[in-house]
């Protein structure tokens, strides 16, 4: 029995009373709010991770996409991005690889990754049409269900599912005259699919079997942002809320079902529009669990994405917004590197605390690091930052020449020196 189906018979499993430890708050509400769907565990048995929890009333948190691409082909190098995002504070991993042995990469990652990971099932049916047929559209339905259910046996703990990508949001679509009609991966396949074949996506159409996929593994689907939208001048437009109606009725469909579901979006937004993104999703889906790729609220920063994102997570946390997938400064430019990572997930992270605090989470932590502050105690401010090696870098690179406690700065003009002299403690 799955994790949502427990908590609808009343029973408060041990992931859940993870969650409710870490959190700080009371198992009952997170056993309710799992019930109702406002709060995800993303947790396959198969792989066991660190019991997570997404959603309502807890901590927002961080995602860091890795993966391979068809241009450059190297696991290692993304086991070590995975290892890296981690260590850097990624509270979840997912693995977007489009070339290479995805069976083998997807073996290796879960090895190293113990947080949730997750996936986008139909990469691999695309990669595999390709190297069988010659072309992404002439994958069939059963590749498709095949992918999701030959990752989740492997262990995969969330998965996205473009299930709002339909002959009716295609349509709407084509007369939208975007400026950019769209930047999913994900939602352009099942966008081609669908014009190629003139039928129905196989995910919206047979939803009750990828049901019964979840369901017997336990694996979280994320409803994905097919039509998020890749320029700000397309930002809350007709198509992203037509897809967004589609996905609200299927989160009520998985929440009947006993299925875990998180709904993903926006994509690029001017910061206008984010509060009214959030609280339409979350009246449309009924609170579901809000995963945000951003926003991202300019276009014009190719290099810097990554403060970008971080700008745009900020915000859309404050607002309600659960789960931020990172940007990095490779976005929109090439694969990123392994401190591409890094520097996406402190990035990431700062978005994600920046929002807590406003939420009114975590106060204690800024007010223990301002009293070390105060006390210019450069230990105890090393070990509770973000990023404590980056930190310890600039105090080394340019020392004081007298004055030990201060930093070069100021020397002997730092104004908290002068304040403890003459106001005292």
């Amino acid at each position: 029995m799955g994790i949502m189906e427990e908590a609808k018979r009343g029973v408060t499993g041990e992931e859940i009373k993870k969650v409710a430890k870490d959190e700080g708050v009371s198992a009952e509400v997170v056993r309710r709010r799992v019930a109702e769907g406002k709060v995800v565990i993303p947790f396959n048995p198969v792989h066991s991770p660190e019991a997570l929890g997404i959603g309502k009333g807890l901590r927002v948190k961080v995602n860091a996409n890795i993966g391979t691409s068809l241009e450059y082909i190297n696991v290692e190098e993304e086991v070590e991005k995975a290892r890296v995002a981690v260590e850097a504070g990624a509270h979840a991993v997912m693995d977007l690889s489009t070339g290479g042995d995805l069976d083998e990469i997807r073996k290796k990652l879960l090895k190293v990754v113990k947080v949730p990971f997750g996936t986008v099932p139909v990469y691999q049916s695309a990669y595999e049409a390709i190297k069988k047929h010659g072309a992404i559209v002439d994958m069939n339905e059963d590749d498709i269900f095949n992918s999701f259910e030959r990752q989740a046996k492997q262990g995969v703990d969330f998965a996205v599912a473009h299930v709002g990508i339909t002959k009716q949001s295609v349509e709407r679509l084509k007369k939208q005259k975007r400026l950019i009609p769209m930047v999913s991966r994900g939602g352009s396949i099942h966008m081609a699919w669908i014009l190629h074949n003139e039928k129905e996506n196989p995910l919206y159409k047979n939803f009750d079997y990828l049901l019964e996929i979840a369901k017997e593994y336990d694996l979280t689907l994320s409803l994905g942002d097919g039509m998020r939208s890749g320029a700000i001048y397309d930002s809350n437009d007709r198509a992203k809320f037509q897809e967004l109606l589609i996905i609200g009725e299927l989160v009520e469909k998985a929440r009947e079902k006993g299925v875990q579901s998180m709904v993903e979006g926006p994509g690029h937004m001017p910061l206008s529009h984010i509060e009214s993104n959030i609280k339409i999703m979350k009246s449309i889906t009924k609170e579901a669990p809000y995963f945000v790729l951003g926003p991202l609220v300019t276009d014009i920063a190719p290099g810097y994405d990554h403060f970008v994102g971080g700008i745009g997570g900020a915000i859309a946390g404050y607002y309600g917004a659960d789960f931020l997938c990172y940007v990095t400064p490779a976005e929109h430019l090439c694969l990123p590197s392994v401190e591409d990572v890094r520097e996406g997930v402190i990035a990431t992270r700062i978005a994600a605390h920046s929002a807590n605090l406003a939420r009114g989470i975590d106060l204690n932590i800024d007010k223990e690091f301002s009293e070390a502050r105060r006390r210019l105690n450069w230990e105890k401010m090393f070990s509770m930052c973000i990023d404590p090696e980056k930190a310890r870098e600039f105090r080394k690179k340019r020392k004081p020449v007298e004055e030990k406690r201060a930093c070069s700065m100021c020397g002997k003009f730092c104004a908290i020196e002068i304040v403890e002299k003459y106001l005292g403690d």
